[in-house]
């Protein structure tokens, strides 16, 4: 089972409701989880204000691809034996340099290192950026150079665009964030929105490949889609949508499989 075949399986579910897009609409607030597990998205080599850093920063990223503003978060942390005290604070001032309210949580203990954070945002009610509203014709965008975390052997920070987020209110037709790739989370908005896509020019950070920026993943720019041209400082116009199966996708006229980051495949 991959992941998108396990949410497609949820959504179809009684007593399941709104999933799909990076966060969960309720009124004019909008809820995000993102767990971090030891192993997997970070190393015991890495440094602890990194790890908390990156721990909210990766909230961050889905709170902006809804338009949204961050008001505060919820932390759960399970502690393995190998993080001692010093470790731990660090951690949470890492956290912290976000700027973002902590308002609680939960701890624990485990054999490894695992974070869980919850943020909440707010935007006006009815104008959250969603998955589902591209449509043939539109224009296909992202938020800056993609690959970069995968050239550096994802060290690199992410940095929310929480205030290109804002700005994309009433502009664009569908947003959501890159974390698995663009191959595979324009896949996903193509899905959302039952449209195909065409990619004709992609931004490859320097040093990095263009397999890294199409597959590697982590890049936590935003991808996004307008009916008219948009111009806004750094974003990079790849493509357009078109009519076709949904999900379809092609670059320079080659079919593009989605081979993103999956954690089910």
């Amino acid at each position: 089972m991959t992941e998108i075949k396990l949410i497609d399986w949820l959504q179809r579910q009684p007593g399941t409701k709104g999933i799909g897009d990076d966060c969960f609409i309720y009124s004019d607030l909008v809820f995000t989880t993102d767990m971090m597990v030891e192993g997997v998205h970070f190393e015991q080599t890495d440094a602890p204000e990194a790890v908390g850093y990156k721990t909210l920063a990766r909230g961050l990223s889905d709170i902006a691809a809804m338009g949204a503003t961050p008001r505060f978060c919820l932390l759960s942390l399970a502690v393995p034996a190998w993080a001692n005290d010093a470790w731990v604070k660090r951690f949470y001032k890492g956290l912290l340099k976000l700027g973002v309210p902590l308002t609680g949580g939960d701890l624990s203990h485990a054999s490894q290192l695992v974070c869980d954070i919850m943020v909440c945002g707010q935007v006006a009610q009815g104008k959250a950026l969603r998955r589902d509203g591209a449509m043939p014709g539109d224009h296909i965008y992202v938020s800056g150079e993609l690959g970069a975390n995968a050239r550096d052997h994802f060290k690199r920070p992410p940095e929310p665009r929480l205030a290109l987020g804002r700005k994309l209110i009433g502009k664009a037709t569908a947003c959501m964030d890159l974390s698995d790739g663009l191959s595979l989370d324009l896949h996903r908005l193509c899905i959302a929105s039952g449209v195909a896509a065409d990619l004709e020019a992609i931004p490859v950070a320097k040093g990095a490949t263009l397999d890294q920026a199409l597959h590697g993943g982590e890049d936590y720019e935003l991808l996004f889609t307008s009916k008219t041209p948009l111009r806004l400082a750094g974003i990079k116009r790849i493509g357009t949508i078109r009519k076709g199966k949904s999900g379809a996708i092609r670059l320079d006229g080659k079919p593009l499989k989605p081979a993103g980051y999956d954690h089910f495949r």
